[in-house]
């Protein structure tokens, strides 16, 4: 009651137009900005029919200011997890909303895992014989992949999911179905993403439950699915930027990228992943700078608890917990003798866990359409590598050659399911180049000084091409074909990597005062989001 007692209506909206004209230099480049960028994205088609784009450039210039003005009122560090929490609850909806049907790799897979859980079956339930490895080798490559099986064999979902396959990558202006009710009969669909743990889709599973308890239109399970995984994702980075002490802006640029936000607004368990990383970046470095004799073991559990839940949804990032003996010991309130066991402890018991997970997760993987489209077979795959020693040459060559340039193009590229041919690039030169450059300085080169030990920086950078080196590898037993190096990779895999380049790899010179830099970054942060919503509205809704 005292909140709403205290709420001045008249005061807060004097303080919005004296801070609009007090901010008047950032959104003025802001809206010179996205016009630029926005134009880059633009093509003949939106020419004839420019109204969409129009009226999406209106929105989020409207949306931009809104959150510039909203950062100038909490400009402070204390506050800065406010300002992160609406820039990536306003964009994250537009891109919720304007994002095709399932158009996010992936999505309508994530979905139907999601519809499932929403049932409250926590692990999904197969039906029908269990395939062997050998039968693996029974398609042909050319086979056309088809999500509803023929054979009895899949999982239980409703019928609505056939709907969002149906209308994969089209506008909701493109299908007469939206508006169809939610069918609940049950549809034998071929792979849910078993692999996957539970939790990782209890936010989006609140969104179709919601759909479903309001007799909604079927296109809310998708809209509703999303939002909530957002609502998720957009608290738990309030709560790593502050818990955070220092390096708020870089962790807050990193989960805002694009491409971040992308996921972010979708049914993908990326958006845990992405935001579980985060967390344990920022948890790590309170921890490191938090002082002699303050870090308690209840930091250690949480830290622990943290790395787990992010190790079982992608199980490379277990290695976070190592980050734990990067920590300077005196950070502890237990001497080094005391407190190793502690850590060790942790370490052990993250292990277990994840090797408990992965024991059970592999062989799941055989009740998904990849198993048998891809022709995978890790048992094989290891094989040729020892009878082909050259072969992991080539591949540590891949990885970081080919693949880097394939991942710094994906700050600001995305999925389209109506691009057959090179479907994870879309050629947004001038805006990656852009976005590149802006995310490099604020990683390398943030104008904050933050000691860090060289043990501290040495650790984390070995943790970065641990993580990076793993997951690839992992990549090329479980998704490429024999021999080959189709990995399949996505920058959207490393997204948390990034966060820890700045403990890592600091450049001390930087000219710019950090109070000057933070209203530049966030302006940027906007910018390059609002280029993202036009570039949908031009690549998708060109014509209403």
């Amino acid at each position: 009651m005292d909140v709403v007692g205290n709420f001045d209506l008249s005061n807060t909206l004097t303080s919005y137009k004296d801070m609009f004209f007090k901010s008047k230099k950032y959104w003025l480049i802001y809206l010179v900005l996205v016009i630029i960028f926005g134009l880059t994205t633009a093509n003949k088609k939106n020419l004839i029919h420019p109204e969409f784009a129009i009226l999406t450039f209106v929105i989020v210039a409207i949306l931009g200011i809104f959150c510039i003005v909203f950062y100038f009122l909490h400009d402070s560090d204390d506050e800065l997890y406010k300002v992160a929490f609406v820039i990536i609850l306003i964009f994250g909806i537009v891109c919720a909303l304007i994002v095709p049907i399932c158009d996010v790799s992936d999505e309508s897979e994530h979905l139907t895992r999601a519809e499932i859980t929403s049932r409250g079956i926590l692990f999904p339930h197969w039906t029908g014989e269990e395939l062997g490895v050998d039968g693996l080798f029974n398609y042909t490559v050319g086979q056309v992949y088809s999500s509803q099986r023929n054979d009895g064999a899949g999982f239980y979902t409703i019928e609505s999911i056939n709907f969002f396959k149906s209308y994969l990558g089209d506008t909701v202006f493109e299908t007469p179905h939206d508006t169809d009710k939610i069918n609940n009969t049950p549809y034998l669909i071929e792979s849910t993403f078993e692999q996957n743990p539970f939790f990782g889709y209890l936010p989006q599973a609140v969104g179709v439950f919601i759909a479903k308890l309001l007799d909604l239109n079927v296109i809310w399970m998708l809209w509703l699915a999303r939002f909530f995984n957002l609502l998720f994702y957009a608290g738990v980075i309030s709560l790593a930027i502050k818990k955070t002490p220092v390096l708020k802006i870089p962790l807050l640029v990193v989960a805002c990228i694009p491409i971040s936000i992308y996921q972010a607004a979708s049914v993908s368990i990326d958006a845990m992943i992405i935001s579980f990383g985060i967390l344990a970046i920022a948890y790590f470095i309170y921890m490191c700078t938090a002082g002699e004799k303050s870090v308690t073991q209840k930091d250690i559990a949480i830290f622990t608890v943290i790395c787990i839940l992010l190790g079982l949804c992608k199980l490379t990032y277990l290695a976070f917990i190592f980050l734990l003996l990067l920590v300077p010991f005196r950070n502890y309130q237990k001497d080094t003798k005391n407190i190793l066991p502690v850590i060790f402890l942790s370490i052990i018991v993250a292990g277990v866990i994840g090797l408990m997970w992965s024991r059970y997760s592999t062989p799941t993987l055989l009740h998904s359409w990849r198993a048998s489209r891809n022709l995978v077979n890790s048992t094989l795959q290891i094989q040729y590598i020892k009878d082909n020693p050259g072969y992991l040459v080539q591949f540590f060559k891949t990885i970081f050659v080919r693949d880097l340039r394939h991942l710094a193009n994906g700050v600001f590229s995305f999925f389209g399911a109506r691009q057959v041919v090179d479907h994870y690039i879309d050629k947004y030169l001038i805006v990656t180049l852009s976005l590149l450059s802006f995310l490099a300085v604020t990683l390398l080169a943030y104008p904050q000084k933050v000691k860090f030990e060289l043990k501290t920086r040495i650790g984390s950078l070995l943790i970065i091409l641990l993580i990076y080196i793993a997951t690839c590898f992992i990549q090329l037993l479980t998704w490429a074909f024999i021999g080959k190096f189709n990995l399949g990779l996505s920058l959207r895999y490393f997204i948390p990597l990034l966060a820890l380049i700045p403990v890592a790899l600091w450049i001390k010179y930087n000219p710019i005062e950090k109070e000057v830099y933070d209203k530049y970054a966030i302006m940027l942060i906007v910018v390059f989001l609002a280029t993202m919503i036009i570039s949908f509205a031009t690549k998708y809704y060109w014509i209403l």
